[in-house]
């Protein structure tokens, strides 16, 4: 009966509450006798009581202080005889086990989220008013260019500009901001958001690269424009032929002086015609009709091809493609006028003089399974002045060239949704163009 008082937490509470009875029984009917024993057992069992609630208290304190530190480890015993403390204390392992598995659903539920982020083309920022950076995702630190990221004042070592943008942008306002880095010229297009996060005020920007953009912005604007010059061109420039071929065939014996004249403007006006076809080959480019083909067997077609095309006994041409068994999935004929093309102008950039020339057709794959082809020669350096509007159309720097290859190379991998640039420095020993297919 002992052992079950002590063990049995319902047992002591009913005892208190007879004792509690017979105390006032007792000095009601004034049988102090009675009434001092029944006092010490009401004591003893109230201590006992206060004993077990201080006990399960302790447990509680202790519960949650671990649970403050992050320790789920803990367990409290069930294998006791007192059936109270089995009781509380099961209950608190229940408790552990939800608050574990709460957490272990949070930081699952973080990885799904950081993995969406992660999976998106935009750039996500959040940053408290201090600058402090809270979170980030791949997008944004690959359009930064940094690899940690922890306050917006790191931004001053790539520009000044941007660190300025970022740091007085305000919720509700969408900006531009470009930049140079390594990669060349970043444009950036930068949208604000606002938020309270664990009692801060927060931004979240959302960055793009408008790059591609804005060069397809300017190619249309170049499209419209040589429309619009060859319509113009072709309209004076047809009649004048035409008449001039009729007054020759009309009048034999026209003075030679005049049928001299008539000659000269047959066959500049009909040199214009031409020149003027050619150009529309950059607003005409056929709709690309894309498949997978095998780059080695590609490369190695195009390489022989430009050795009979362009005789040049002094260059020779190295294929590399790794994976032998690389494909790419584009239109096969417009790659191969792009290609070609970089072929023609790697030839004409090295002097026949030079013993060593060197051309190299490299093809691969990144980590990103993008397929990158890239044409380098060790001729004539590209000036960083020229680099800037080779891609422009009529700009040429070779006598008598059209200006025409390199943009409608560019013209043909924007409608095959890659993209051509130069990525060789100005001083560098290799000129080097690269073509992606993401």
């Amino acid at each position: 009966m002992f052992t079950n008082f002590s063990h049995n937490f319902l047992l002591r509470l009913t005892v208190f509450i007879i004792m509690t009875i017979a105390i006032t029984v007792c000095f009601m009917l004034k049988q102090w006798s009675i009434m001092i024993p029944v006092i010490l057992v009401w004591i003893y069992v109230l201590y006992k009581i206060l004993l077990s609630d201080r006990r399960n208290a302790h447990k509680v304190s202790f519960l949650l202080e671990a649970v403050d530190n992050g320790d789920y480890s803990f367990h409290y015993s069930t294998d006791n005889g007192i059936a109270n403390d089995q009781m509380v204390n099961g209950a608190l392992n229940r408790i552990t086990q939800i608050l574990l598995q709460a957490k272990a659903d949070a930081i699952q539920q973080e990885k799904y989220y950081e993995l969406i982020l992660n999976s998106i083309n935009t750039g996500i920022i959040v940053l408290d008013e201090k600058g402090n950076i809270f979170q980030t995702n791949n997008e944004a630190m690959r359009l930064l260019g940094l690899n940690i990221f922890t306050n917006v004042h790191q931004l001053s070592r790539i520009d000044p500009i941007l660190e300025e943008r970022i740091v007085s942008s305000q919720p509700g306002v969408n900006q531009q901001v470009s930049f140079n880095n390594e990669r060349g010229t970043v444009h950036l297009a930068i949208r604000v958001a606002g938020m309270t996060l664990k009692d801060k005020e927060v931004r979240i920007l959302a960055i793009n690269d408008i790059h591609s953009e804005l060069e397809e912005n300017e190619i249309e604007s170049w499209i419209r424009l040589t429309r619009v010059l060859t319509h113009e061109i072709m309209n004076s420039v047809t009649p004048i032929t035409s008449l001039s071929d009729t007054l020759l065939n009309l009048h034999k014996d026209t003075p030679s002086d005049v049928r001299d004249g008539l000659e000269v403007i047959s066959s500049t006006g009909k040199s214009l015609i031409s020149f003027v076809e050619s150009y529309r080959k950059f607003t005409h480019i056929p709709t690309p009709s894309p498949e997978l083909f095998y780059v080695k067997k590609f490369a190695n077609k195009l390489a022989e091809l430009s050795y009979h095309h362009f005789e040049a006994p002094n260059i020779i041409i190295d294929v590399n493609v790794e994976p032998e068994d690389l494909i790419v999935y584009a239109d096969e004929n417009l790659i191969s006028q792009v290609i070609l093309n970089l072929l023609k102008n790697a030839m004409q950039a090295i002097p026949s003089d030079k013993a060593d020339g060197q051309i190299i057709l490299r093809a691969y794959c990144t980590k990103e399974e993008a397929v990158i082809i890239e044409v380098s020669d060790n001729g004539k350096n590209i000036s960083a002045e020229e680099a800037e509007h080779i891609f422009i159309p009529f700009f040429t720097t070779k006598e008598g060239g059209s200006g025409i290859g390199l943009s409608v190379s560019k013209q043909i991998m924007r409608l095959s949704g890659g993209s051509i640039e130069l990525v060789s420095a100005p001083d560098a020993d290799w000129t080097t163009f690269r073509l992606t297919f993401p």
